[in-house]
């Protein structure tokens, strides 16, 4: 039997695919308005691919679009990214997830269960789209960002709504700072207030975090993160492919 988890995010569509307890493969697109569509395009590439029969698999769905398809299975987000966490890094308690339009910080019970978290869903400060508009502001791609912002020492953003801190790079750009120096900064400013709503979970200081979402692709950003947390952040190449696997996980063994 093969389990398909789909995690529906406002930014990208991720699916993760194991046949029983193996991890076979995993598929990510950009959602672009039409989170139906882009599920149903996650399940088609899986099923032409590994020659899967509608009756030969289980379908679990999560994030934003969960119940616009019908599945076998719709699990909350914060439920699947534990689960996620657990299959990345046995034994890991605190998580940090920066989506596209959200972050979420996790703590878990050392086997996948959520115990506490909470959660930025309604400002875009934090989240990846507010790296991109500032990065956009600075004429760079988000793709870049690690070569961006090498050495460069940061010029500290001092607003983290998205609007007003556009304003504020726009204002530094024309007193002469440099673009590197304010993307620096926009990442140190964005560590800082996530590292607030993380310290709000009370963790073990020093106590290892596992950092998921699309920023975790970001190895600078990562090492800022671990400055402002006080802790080792670990990052996995399957990383922002969390919620997915989570829910396959859950479908394992709940179907």
């Amino acid at each position: 039997m093969y389990y398909i988890g789909l995690d529906s995010g406002s930014t990208t569509t991720k699916g993760g695919l194991f046949e029983e307890e193996t991890l076979v493969d995993q598929y990510l697109i950009a959602t672009e308005g039409d989170p139906r569509g882009a599920m149903q395009e996650v399940i088609d590439f899986f099923q032409q691919k590994h020659a899967i029969d509608a009756d030969k698999r289980r379908l679990v769905t999560t994030g934003y679009g969960r119940k616009l398809l019908t599945a076998d299975l719709v699990v909350t987000e914060i439920t699947c990214h534990g689960k996620g966490a657990e299959f990345l890094f046995p034994g890991i308690k605190q998580v940090i997830d920066i989506g596209g339009q959200d972050c979420k910080t996790i703590q878990l019970n050392g086997k996948g269960t959520v115990t506490e978290f909470n959660m930025n869903d309604r400002c875009a400060a934090g989240t990846g789209r507010f790296v991109e508009v500032m990065m956009r502001t600075l004429g760079e791609q988000i793709e870049k960002l690690d070569p961006f912002v090498a050495d460069a020492s940061p010029v500290m953003i001092n607003s983290m709504c998205t609007v007003f801190a556009e304003s504020e790079v726009i204002g530094l750009i024309s007193k002469g700072e440099s673009r590197e120096a304010i993307a620096s900064g926009v990442l140190h400013s964005i560590a800082k207030r996530i590292s607030s709503q993380y310290s709000k979970l009370r963790p073990k200081r020093g106590e290892e975090v596992l950092f998921t979402g699309g920023l975790s692709k970001s190895i600078a950003f990562s090492n800022i993160l671990s400055e402002y947390v006080h802790a080792p952040v670990h990052r996995n190449e399957l990383s922002q492919y969390a919620g997915a696997i989570g829910a396959a996980q859950i479908g394992l063994k709940k179907l």
